[in-house]
């Protein structure tokens, strides 16, 4: 049995993506850590991982329905949490294409703009429409990737992918250096080569070998103001 303090119980996140994968996982690890947990999944979904997990989480998961693609969803979820508070906001909602090995000059325009719009707008439309119910003391983090670093990219592969990456991480840097979140804690997390339905049964790591460093990481930067671009074990990524 899980010991929660009075001070854990009073905690709590929304994690945009949350259904399935690593945002399924990081709700399940926060749960275990005596947080109280809002995760959404998109309309239309069947029962999901995140629906069984609620039902053993005795009223500290709640679900909400969100498209990340789709602005006036991200409104109606802003109005439907009108009032709430949370201690952090974590954007994990992400995709990729479906072949690695398309080069950016020969992907189609649908699969491209698919890709950057999931990826690098859509987190940053919700994090400019959510941002107001984090507290300057609370934490603004998304799920990005060590593929998003220009200075790592030393094999290819994954251009498209990569560069959306990018484009999220550039995003996220300018939306951190605008005077007003200057005391807050922010994160960019690379959470490895995990196996999920977005990384594939070839990754090198298990969600179990990721999600927990990849939370106590993310806690562990929440008392240190700006923007942290930072892998599951804590290493500083370049940019």
């Amino acid at each position: 049995m899980t010991f929660i303090s009075p001070d854990q119980a009073a905690y709590t996140i929304l994690i945009v993506g949350a259904s399935r994968g690593l945002g399924h996982a990081m709700a399940a690890e926060f749960l275990m850590k005596g947080w109280r947990v809002v995760g959404t999944v998109r309309a239309g979904t069947s029962r999901t991982k995140l629906h069984d997990l609620a039902e053993t989480s005795e009223g500290r998961l709640e679900i909400e329905v969100l498209d990340i693609n789709d602005p006036v969803q991200i409104v109606a979820l802003r109005n439907r949490l009108s009032g709430r508070v949370f201690d952090v906001l974590f954007v994990n909602a992400g995709t990729t294409t479906q072949n690695e090995h398309v080069k950016v000059g020969e992907v189609t325009t649908d699969e491209f703009m698919r890709v950057m719009v999931t990826n690098a707008l859509s987190p940053m439309r919700v994090i400019e429409t959510l941002q107001d119910l984090v507290p300057a003391t609370g934490m603004i983090g998304l799920m990005s990737s060590g593929q998003g670093s220009i200075t790592n990219n030393m094999m290819g592969m994954r251009e498209v992918y990569r560069s959306s990456k990018a484009a999220l991480n550039m995003f996220m840097r300018s939306f951190a250096v605008r005077p007003f979140n200057a005391s807050r804690a922010m994160v960019l997390m690379a959470p490895g080569w995990v196996r999920t339905d977005l990384g594939g049964p070839d990754a090198r790591l298990s969600i179990e070998e990721s999600v927990p460093n990849l939370v106590n990481v993310m806690l562990a930067k929440r008392q240190s103001p700006g923007l942290h671009y930072v892998d599951y074990l804590g290493r500083v990524v370049p940019w």
